[in-house]
């Protein structure tokens, strides 16, 4: 959050959610990976977000403002710019005789209390509020940047026929193709996107986002811009502009306000000319916690427990997209201590963690997954991290490496936790080393969260109650009736979503943890994967349907997005 240690300390000291040492070792942490520590405490799970912007308008005697709902005049929005708006996590949203009424994250900082009063010219009432409050109010700043990317791009597009008569290399560095790119870009991080697509079709080039995990089809461009905006990306990733016939793989930097982002290109040929995919990572990766990435107290448990041990193998597995890596690198938070040494080796690295080290595979070099490990076993390391075990050589040395002293975590592309077992299997590591080593199985998904704004509670119908009992009989034959929640939620569509009726996503989460009955089962000659999912189930695992449910129940998820994403027959 930024606050002053001299005034975040004696707040939560005060407060007794923590000791004096408890704060101090999170000092310790956050002056070395750099990490603020009110955010660190928070991934932790001493306090929320909530509760600390309580504790500090009591303790500051500072009215606490909430924003979400509230309808704000744009006379009083457009006095500070977005940009401004953003840098001094800051808004205005009325008046109050001669003050203007400004809510802001950090109002402690007295510095960005006088800049606003001499930018505004005029005296401010000072409110608190939470990021997150603070992040509704910036979607109405999208609102209106949706009127300016429309306005921009039929503009630029227009400019841009008249370059018809330059080279592709040329036009692309021209202020109309320079200004539609980053206005593409910037448009998407406005929209928390995190793949923009730019699609060659026969008459027109495509332009969609990926947001919340599905694609969405923003605009459509002449065909004749395609050139100049194909040399313009490659140009920025400093990528061979006279290629087309090979695949082209690079990043480069974006900054937008304070934040900068971490851009990968990808250029594929295909029938009609080079596509291009841009992945938008912000570069500052907050740590999150288990909690916040999705887990119930249970799971978390297990997670925790299992992280604590000095070797062994963590497998977490999922589809592509379905937020593995965050789940790794969310781990890797929690253990990276002063005590340890951390290495991971990935394609690619998606953000940079302080004090950890990290190699990015190169094939070209040849630095793949498993010369990479070899390596990294002679540079005397804790805990290894590797990105994903993706063949028998990479995965028979990652778990030597579990045997022999190191904690290992990895990553696997099977539907369910337990099928990890037999996919080790068949990747040629042998089952005794699969049952020495493999300690814990994560299966998750990402789904889109209920939009906290617009969000309507409905009684299900009996078809649909029908239709949840096959699903949870489908796992497990001992589900009955009184399973099946009676009431579940919806988004029923909102300016705060865009009348999606949902925002952001959340994680579903099925937990394998391998006990010794277990490890006895993989090691027999007649090891099936269904005795092992009903030794599992005997041993209280909740499979991802199970989980999902129990989400819907509390209002954080629908139904359909549920059945969308994970459906068990």
């Amino acid at each position: 959050m930024g606050l002053s240690l001299q005034i975040l300390k004696p707040i939560l000291l005060e407060s007794k959610l923590i000791n004096e040492q408890e704060f101090n070792d999170a000092l310790d942490i956050s002056k070395r990976t750099g990490q603020d520590v009110a955010d660190l405490l928070i991934s932790q799970g001493y306090l929320t977000k909530e509760y600390l912007t309580e504790l500090i308008s009591l303790y500051l005697k500072i009215p606490k403002i909430k924003l979400k709902g509230r309808s704000i005049d744009p006379k009083y929005l457009n006095m500070l710019t977005e940009q401004i708006a953003r840098s001094k996590k800051a808004v205005v949203f009325g008046e109050e005789g001669m003050h203007l009424q400004v809510a802001l994250v950090d109002p402690s900082n007295l510095d960005s209390v006088r800049f606003l009063e001499s930018y505004l010219n005029r005296p401010v009432k000072v409110y608190i509020t939470t990021e997150e409050e603070l992040r509704e109010v910036f979607s109405y700043y999208r609102q209106q940047l949706t009127e300016k990317f429309k306005s921009i791009t039929e503009k630029n597009v227009k400019e841009a026929a008249k370059l018809k008569s330059l080279s592709p290399d040329k036009a692309a560095v021209e202020l109309p193709i320079v200004s539609l790119v980053d206005t593409l870009i910037e448009y998407a991080a406005s929209l928390n996107a995190t793949d923009i697509h730019i699609e060659i079709m026969a008459d027109f080039v495509l332009i969609r986002f990926r947001i919340d995990g599905l694609l969405k089809e923003i605009i459509t461009l002449p065909k004749e811009t395609h050139p100049a905006i194909l040399a313009r990306v490659k140009i920025m990733a400093n990528m061979k502009i006279d290629e087309h016939q090979r695949p082209q793989d690079s990043r480069f930097k974006f900054k937008q306000g304070d934040d900068v982002f971490d851009v990968r290109v990808s250029v594929l040929p295909t029938y009609f000319g080079e596509k291009i995919n841009m992945r938008l990572l912000l570069g500052a990766l907050k740590p999150l916690s288990l909690f916040e990435l999705g887990m119930n107290e249970k799971v978390a448990e297990t997670v925790v427990a299992n992280i604590k041990r000095t070797y062994g193998m963590i497998l977490v597995t999922g589809p592509t997209g379905s937020g593995k890596t965050t789940t790794l690198y969310s781990i890797l938070s929690i253990l990276n201590k002063p005590e340890v040494n951390i290495v991971t080796v990935e394609n690619p690295v998606e953000y940079e963690l302080k004090y950890i080290n990290q190699v990015n595979v190169n094939p070209q070099a040849d630095l793949t997954f498993a010369t990479s490990l070899r390596s990294i076993l002679r540079q005397d390391p804790d805990i290894i991290m590797v990105g994903e075990i993706r063949d028998s050589e990479t995965a028979n040395i990652a778990i030597n490496a579990a045997l022999t002293g190191h904690l290992v975590l990895s990553t696997l592309h099977t539907n369910d936790a337990a099928t990890a077992i037999p996919r080790l299997i068949d990747l040629g590591v042998p089952p005794f080393l699969v049952s020495a080593t493999v300690n814990l199985i994560i299966a998750q998904r990402l789904v889109r969260r209920i939009c906290k704004d617009c969000v309507a509670s409905y009684d299900i119908t009996p078809e649909v109650s029908k239709s949840i009992l096959n699903q949870l009989q489908a796992i497990d034959e001992n589900h009955t009736e009184a399973d099946v929640p009676t009431l579940l939620y919806k988004g029923l569509g909102c300016s705060s979503c865009g009348g999606k009726g949902s925002k952001g996503r959340v994680g579903i989460y099925e937990v394998l943890n391998v006990s010794d009955d277990m490890r006895g089962l993989i090691q027999e000659d007649n090891f099936s994967l269904e005795k092992l999912r009903n030794l599992s189930r005997t041993e209280g695992m909740k499979v991802l349907f199970e989980n999902g449910l129990k989400k819907a129940e509390l209002g954080l998820i629908s139904l359909e997005e549920l059945f969308r994403v994970v459906r068990e027959s």
